[in-house]
């Protein structure tokens, strides 16, 4: 009963807002940035791989102490990856298709492409409204609401519902996942697994955003690249079929094959929502790590977290959908969700195809777990100092909602996962829809003074006057 109400509720808000909202507002952030996810690839890999480490600028800027420890930029995009590469390259992708066909996957490309114009946009401004906090950083769509909108309920309003979808919501969903590749893999039962994750994750998340960085900055680019490895390697002992792969996402992508009205619809909101599921462009979370980062200027992590939607989508969505349609397997109705993932894979490389899906999704949920708890934690730590409420949610994410998503059904936890998305992520895009002016002068700043050869840009809020005294750092 609860489930089908659930359904209804997500069906009509995402059939007929934010499929549109979230289109138009990649489509306006593209053009004012002038295709910045474009024409600014080169800048993002350069930034990213840049190993100088902050200086004096930067910390003059940045209001550093001695207390302070850097999060640097590669560990900032890490822990953003960390909650984007994970279930929703594997079991949403995999649970996109069965739903809405392969042709959901080019609406997931779609949503990606312009969703990094959105993604650079809301990361800079986590970045410009940041705040100091102890020995780091913190902020996020509350923070910039608060001192960007001057709208105190709207940034109360955003942070419990961050703090619920991401805490709480997609926790249970990465738990879920895990615990069903591991019954796949090994038959091992759901509570069992349930209950280590728990007891590992809170161990995890009371060490603080340092040791999430920490765990993140290693487990990301192991699990990314060996999972990428594999499947290119499965891809090019199939590029035979590719051409064929490519014809059928096309086809059913605009409904040639299955043609109009509904099924094309479904194909198109399930190509929208798993994508904004797995890269998060636009939802309101990777500002909130963004915002961590120590950098001269704030388009420096809005580009970066704009490479991130594309490492997410474009590359990793995209291996598993191949692999997942080379099998032919995803017209088997009893294959869902990362079960589909499993098959596909042992299909190509046999016995061992489960199981390293089983390992892969270990290491990639799990790390979104423990990124999805700083989410919330920063959220929480806007509302409320008091160090009980925060002690309370550490439990309940970690611990509480892993345990629930390992016994719950698979169908349950993503409507109410898509649920909670769709009220986050439209409670954002008003705010950095009304606050992207600032965004653009930014980044016409930051372009000027790469022309003038300044090989390393930096920001002072003198340059904003209007807002200069609500930002409390890049002094």
């Amino acid at each position: 009963m609860m489930n089908e109400l659930i359904t209804q509720i997500n069906d009509a808000i995402w059939g007929y807002v934010l499929i549109f909202a979230l289109v138009l507002c990649g489509l306006w952030f593209t053009w004012k940035t002038k295709g910045v996810q474009f024409r600014m690839v080169g800048e993002m890999f350069r930034l990213l791989t840049d190993s100088t480490m902050p200086g004096t600028n930067t910390s003059n800027i940045n209001g550093k102490n001695e207390n302070h420890k850097y999060i640097s930029s590669f560990q900032a995009f890490a822990v953003s990856v960390a909650t984007r590469v994970g279930t929703g390259n594997l079991a949403g992708v995999a649970t996109a298709i069965t739903i809405g066909g392969p042709g959901s996957v080019f609406w997931m490309w779609i949503i990606a492409l312009l969703g990094s114009a959105t993604a650079f946009v809301e990361s800079s401004l986590g970045q410009l409204f940041k705040k100091r906090h102890k020995d780091s950083f913190i902020g996020g769509p509350a923070y910039y609401i608060h001192k960007g909108l001057h709208l105190k309920w709207m940034a109360y309003t955003f942070a419990i519902l961050l703090t619920i979808t991401f805490g709480l919501s997609y926790n249970s969903i990465q738990s879920n996942t895990i615990c069903g590749a591991m019954q796949e893999a090994f038959g091992w039962s759901p509570l069992v697994v349930g209950a280590v994750i728990s007891v590992v994750s809170l161990f995890i998340v009371f060490g603080g955003i340092h040791r999430i960085a920490n765990v993140s900055a290693i487990l990301v680019p192991l699990m990314a690249i060996s999972y990428f490895l594999l499947v290119v390697v499965i891809v090019f002992m199939n590029i035979e079929h590719i051409p064929h792969v490519m014809k059928v996402i096309i086809t059913d992508a605009f409904g040639l094959e299955q043609g109009v009205g509904g099924a094309l619809g479904a194909t198109i909101m399930t190509g929208v929502k798993r994508g904004l599921f797995s890269n998060e462009a636009g939802e309101g979370s990777a500002p909130n790590v963004a915002a961590t980062a120590t950098v001269s200027h704030p388009v420096k992590q809005g580009l970066i977290q704009a490479l991130g939607v594309f490492t997410d989508t474009l590359l990793v969505c995209s291996c598993t959908a191949f692999v997942i349609l080379i099998s032919g397997l995803y017209d088997i109705p009893e294959l869902k969700g990362i079960a589909l993932t499993q098959a596909a894979l042992g299909s190509e490389i046999g016995s061992l195809g489960p199981t390293f899906v089983a390992v892969a999704i270990l290491l990639f949920a799990f790390s979104s777990i423990i990124g999805n708890y700083y989410y919330g934690e920063a959220n929480i730590r806007f509302i409320t100092s008091n160090k009980t409420i925060l002690t309370i949610y550490r439990a309940c994410s970690a611990g509480v909602m892993v345990m629930f998503g390992a016994l719950v059904s698979l169908e349950f936890v993503w409507n109410l996962g898509d649920l909670c998305m769709a009220l986050l992520t439209a409670c954002n895009l008003i705010a950095i829809v009304s606050l992207g002016k600032y965004v653009f002068r930014l980044l016409d700043d930051y372009r000027a003074q790469k022309r003038s050869g300044i090989k390393d840009p930096i920001f002072h809020r003198s340059q904003l006057p209007e807002i200069e005294h609500e930002l409390e750092c890049w002094d």
